[in-house]
């Protein structure tokens, strides 16, 4: 399988593409920094270097070209202010559903965020709301395009902790909770492998249901 992966440097992004190059699918990652190429070669995959936030269908169409599934991981990340929450994290995400359409692409990971079915939480201020209207906007655009096998999938607080290898996996609504990046990632691998998960909105939680078979159940 040849996976195109959007935000290919980030903290999830950069797992996902060792795992993927681990069991022996070709991965490409998107980055915006060459200085990035360099870690993505020693986790197994190809640097495309692209600007999402400045390129056109065509360009992002043209790394897409072969792949056999895409997967939104890019963000715009915690230090970054209201407007990029915007052209990342929503805008970005929409133009890969238009690019894999040119590209012939069908199957669409979107990794969004719990939380979007809620109102904001008043005290965590408007970059927050920003983040939070963005991902959801991103969602529903992603459900709306008819060209997709898509699956989105919401994790909870992430953090950088050793993966279990188990995880809670369900439609929401889902209470709120930690999961790893780590898990996330073997999460996001298996559910490339799960055709029966196309047009599903997950919720990623730490749990104790075995990767693999938390997929099944859901796929």
């Amino acid at each position: 399988m040849h996976v195109v992966i959007a935000g290919g440097h980030g903290k999830i992004g950069l797992r996902l593409a060792a795992v993927l190059a681990r069991r022996g699918d070709v991965v490409t990652g998107v980055v915006r920094n060459p200085d990035h190429g360099p870690d993505l070669e020693r986790a197994g995959a190809t640097a495309a270097v692209l600007d999402l936030e400045s390129a056109g269908v065509d360009d992002l169409a043209a790394v897409l070209a072969g792949a056999d599934a895409v997967v939104f991981a890019a963000g715009a990340g915690p230090g970054s202010g209201v407007a990029r929450k915007e052209t990342v994290d929503r805008a970005a995400a929409v133009l890969l559903a238009d690019a894999a359409r040119a590209a012939g692409v069908r199957r669409y990971l979107l990794v969004s965020s719990a939380g979007v079915d809620e109102e904001p939480v008043a005290d965590r201020g408007e970059v927050w709301a920003a983040y939070i209207a963005a991902k959801k906007a991103a969602e529903e655009a992603i459900r709306a395009a008819g060209h997709l096998d898509w699956t989105i999938l919401r994790p909870g607080t992430l953090s950088d902790e050793p993966g279990a290898g188990t995880v809670l996996l369900a439609p929401p609504p889902v209470p709120r909770g930690p999961v790893t990046r780590d898990d996330t990632a073997a999460v996001l691998a298996a559910l490339l492998d799960a055709p029966g998960s196309a047009g599903k909105v997950l919720e990623l939680r730490e749990g104790d249901v075995d990767v693999t078979e938390a997929v099944a159940g859901v796929a």
